[in-house]
């Protein structure tokens, strides 16, 4: 398991940085209407992402 935690984590983190550094106004944007959104809504965007997340790990592995 560790072995593959650090891979994905370094992969997560350059995923992420791309936004900021290739369109950083579309991601102030971006940011700015999800400061907007109530904690419920926040709430199911992570929960859907933690459940596609895992189903592309499981179809994958």
């Amino acid at each position: 398991m560790s072995e593959l935690f650090w891979p994905v984590l370094a992969l997560v983190l350059i995923v992420e940085g791309l936004l900021p550094l290739l369109a950083p106004g579309l991601w102030r944007r971006m940011f700015t209407e999800m400061l907007r959104l109530r904690d419920g809504q926040l709430r199911f965007f992570g929960l859907m992402s933690i459940v596609g997340g895992a189903l592309l790990w499981w179809l994958l592995g």
